[in-house]
């Protein structure tokens, strides 16, 4: 295309740019050697300025902008009205062609996006399991080993000296409850059990209470669900209520939770500072919730204005396992 409007109007370049977003991009430009111009930032969806160029005509599909098609004539030379007209007529059938392509940039982003996402779940998933190896080794596993010690020696004294004996059994009795708290944690943030017995709502419920800033969760009519799905609800809620308390700084925060259309859906609310989405990208915390989410076929989305508190909402697909209680 770039090629017919530079050859057909005999212009010393050509261009054939692609609307992405709130940008226009230099999809493809005649000669193919040259080296293609900056994206340009739309204003309210209207085609800009575009410097250099001879002609600069918008691409339509059914009223919808798609992009551009610009010229540059040799220095001296204007544009005729045959050259004219051929470059309208060109811009006036490549709306399907661009439609066309921008669906395909979109498909080729999304696999990128999701390769991308898979990429950062395996290397979490890597972190976490090194994280969980150096707490048993560095935690449960030392205590296992010291009580072990410390039953030789109580056995060593039982008959030499039974107090001293029945002391260090005391001391040992107390570091076994340590030991079995420290690997309940441990197994809390792999699976809590509570999630697995009663569903999200009491296992969120508990955690609240925990929460240094007040927290109401409002289940919705939701039942219980896919162990899978389950998690990620419950981990993303948890992610969110974490950001609430570390940045918000907000009296109170709301969990709501609800089934519809086939959708697990969570949001988080907070009565904190807010912040400009459009100038603030997803933190790693964030980034983990989207990636978590988007496994399973689901998303997120943030909502927030400097003063005006935050909502982050998620969706997953699910299949209720249970009527609801």
């Amino acid at each position: 295309m770039a090629r017919i409007l530079a050859e057909g109007t005999g212009s010393r370049e050509a261009t054939v740019w692609l609307k992405v977003g709130s940008e226009l991009r230099a999809e493809a430009s005649w000669p193919a050697e040259r080296e293609a111009p900056d994206p340009l930032v739309l204003a309210d969806g209207v085609l800009p300025e575009i410097a250099g160029t001879s002609l600069s005509l918008p691409v339509h599909h059914r009223g919808e902008l798609l992009g551009a098609l610009t010229l540059s004539k040799h220095a001296g030379e204007r544009l005729t009205p045959a050259e004219h007209k051929l470059a309208s007529d060109l811009a006036s059938q490549a709306g399907l062609v661009l439609r066309n392509v921008r669906l395909t940039e979109e498909l080729l982003h999304r696999l990128w996006e999701l390769q991308a996402s898979r990429q950062r779940i395996v290397a979490a998933q890597d972190q976490e399991r090194r994280r969980l190896e150096r707490n048993i080794h560095d935690g449960a596993q030392q205590q296992l080993v010291a009580l072990a010690v410390k039953i030789r020696l109580a056995r060593t004294l039982t008959e030499k000296n039974p107090e001293k004996a029945a002391g260090i059994l005391g001391q040992v009795e107390a570091e076994v409850t340590e030991a079995l708290e420290d690997l309940r944690d441990l197994a809390r943030g792999i699976y809590p059990p509570l999630l697995a017995d009663q569903g999200l709502a009491a296992a969120l419920t508990a955690q609240a209470r925990k929460s240094p800033v007040p927290v109401t969760i409002e289940p919705q009519g939701i039942g219980r669900y896919g162990q899978e799905a389950e998690a990620a609800v419950y981990f993303c809620t948890l992610e969110a209520l974490q950001n609430v308390a570390k940045y918000a700084g907000g009296s109170k925060a709301v969990v709501r939770l609800a089934e519809a259309a086939g959708r697990l859906e969570f949001e988080v609310e907070d009565d904190g500072a807010g912040f400009d989405t459009s100038r603030t990208s997803y933190g790693t915390g964030l980034q983990g919730m989207a990636d978590r989410m988007a496994a399973l076929g689901g998303d997120i989305d943030v909502t927030s204005a400097p003063g005006r508190g935050t909502t982050v909402r998620g969706r997953v697909p699910v299949t209720a396992l249970e009527p609801v209680g």
